[in-house]
């Protein structure tokens, strides 16, 4: 039986019906009576489905008339272009994008208080503030010795019997034991790599990909092999695996299959086991990053995880973007891997605190959690449309952006002629922080490409920035 409220299975029921054109735009959504007897549901249960859909920017309210299903907002823009699949393929490299990151870093550092469109995250009233606050006071007034107690090695374990049952959401079968609580994602992919590989190994990644990612592999002495990825289906599986028969030293591939960071694109499912066999068939691991599965306008999507019958996966996810930044909770599945990784997470950092893990295994076993991550994809869809269609309107012709399915980051491809480090420089001295494109590769293939967060929940100071930043992108063109 599903774990979700029976008004949001009947909003998702519904809000596939509009995607899908069964309730075209502009068309009369059922009347909320309508919805009480055909689902036989309370008219408290039939009103939250279209305050749900409604707060979804799907639908709108019109007095004495009811809900119809809102015109389509889609930004005037062509999607991203597609990357040449045919192209040949660099060869690995090690990783040298440190330098250029921490450039970034402390250029947006010099401008503390300019509007950040760099950062993936959300707004901190985005998040329950507020319930955290009182789990984390319960569990210390619950457990007054709990800050000067040891904490068990893998984590505590409320929390990862929370995240296993959370999970099979995603259409993973885990058991608490197979949770090993890490410090954000981050450190579980690093744990992750260390376990699967050794300095001078080749990791396959996709391209772009999250600098951070890249920031990793450098630390770690790896090389990397960028394989092309679409905007609308992710990585490219015949690419990886040509690039398996041809470039020896493969370990792993690192792939982010749901809002892939930069791109913001979902891969199909079918796509999702094709990158899971090739990984079988030529015996490497496979790192999957879901940080952002949750955020997924109509939910959590199947993970690779979720094929996985030999251990091949090893999964990577956090609460970061979905739950409290602040507090740096993420886990890792080992897979095959599962004792490796342990013995170096105790190795390398020892186990998480314990408060906050508590407080978030008690926040996250009740219903709040659902309504709060319901919020949030709504919220987060209205200021994607609305960034998106600012950078329509403000931006030369000839920019692309590919509009994602859910999640915080637009992926703008700029003309030609506008170079995004440029476009950064110049944004920065307005007070507007962007993130360009070149910190995503380490084989320099997005330079005319910025990464925006539509994170800020503030309409008017979107489009005051946005109104700069096209400004400027128009006094760079050549």
């Amino acid at each position: 039986m599903s774990a979700q409220p029976l008004y949001q299975r009947l909003a998702e029921y519904y809000r596939d019906a509009i995607h899908s054109g069964v309730l075209p735009p502009l068309a009369r959504m059922p009347s909320v009576r309508n919805l009480v007897r055909t689902h036989q549901v309370s008219l408290s249960t039939a009103l939250q489905v279209c305050r749900r859909l409604e707060e979804d920017g799907l639908l709108e309210a019109r007095p004495r008339s009811g809900y119809f299903v809102r015109p389509s907002s889609a930004p005037s823009l062509a999607p991203a272009t597609e990357p040449d699949m045919r192209a040949a393929q660099q060869p690995a490299a090690y990783v040298g994008i440190h330098d250029r990151v921490s450039h970034f870093i402390a250029r947006c550092e010099q401008y503390p208080d300019s509007v950040n469109f760099a950062l993936a995250a959300a707004e901190p009233q985005a998040y329950p503030q507020d319930a955290l606050r009182q789990a984390l006071t319960r569990c210390l007034r619950q457990q007054p010795g709990l800050l000067t107690s040891r904490v068990p090695p893998q984590g505590a374990p409320a929390l990862r019997e929370v995240l296993a049952r959370r999970m099979l959401a995603s259409g993973i079968r885990a058991t608490a034991q197979d949770v090993i609580v890490t410090h954000g994602c981050i450190e579980a992919l690093n744990l992750a790599l260390r376990a699967v590989a050794s300095p001078g190994d080749t990791i396959a990644v996709e391209s772009p990909a999250y600098f951070g990612l890249l920031q990793v592999l450098e630390s770690l002495g790896l090389r990397a092999l960028e394989i092309p990825t679409s905007p609308q289906r992710g990585l490219s599986v015949e690419a990886l695996d040509l690039a398996l028969q041809t470039q020896p030293g493969i370990r792993a591939v690192v792939a982010v299959p749901n809002l892939q960071n930069p791109l913001g694109c979902v891969m199909p499912d079918h796509d999702k086991q094709a990158l899971l066999q090739c990984c079988l068939k030529h015996e490497i691991a496979l790192i999957e990053d879901d940080t952002y599965g949750l955020l997924i306008d109509t939910g959590p999507q199947r993970a690779i995880k979720h094929w996985d019958r030999d251990g091949q996966v090893i999964y990577c996810s956090s609460l970061h973007k979905t739950l409290a930044p602040g507090m740096r909770l993420g886990w890792v599945l080992g897979g095959r891997w599962q004792a490796r990784i342990d013995m170096l997470k105790y190795a390398q950092s020892r186990p998480n605190e314990a408060a906050g893990q508590l407080a978030a295994a008690a926040y996250m076993a009740t219903k709040a959690f659902d309504r709060h991550l319901g919020r949030l994809r709504g919220q987060l869809a209205r200021q994607r449309q609305h960034m998106a269609r600012g950078v329509a309107r403000e931006f030369p012709p000839a920019t692309r952006l590919t509009l994602p399915p859910g999640g915080m980051l637009l992926w703008v491809e700029l003309p030609d002629d506008i170079d995004g480090e440029a476009l950064f420089e110049a944004a920065l001295r307005q007070g507007i922080r962007i993130a360009p494109g070149a910190i995503f590769s380490n084989a320099s293939r997005f330079g005319h490409f910025v990464r925006l967060s539509c994170a800020d929940p503030d309409p008017l100071r979107v489009d005051r920035s946005l109104r700069t930043l096209g400004r400027l992108a128009h006094s760079l063109q050549n």
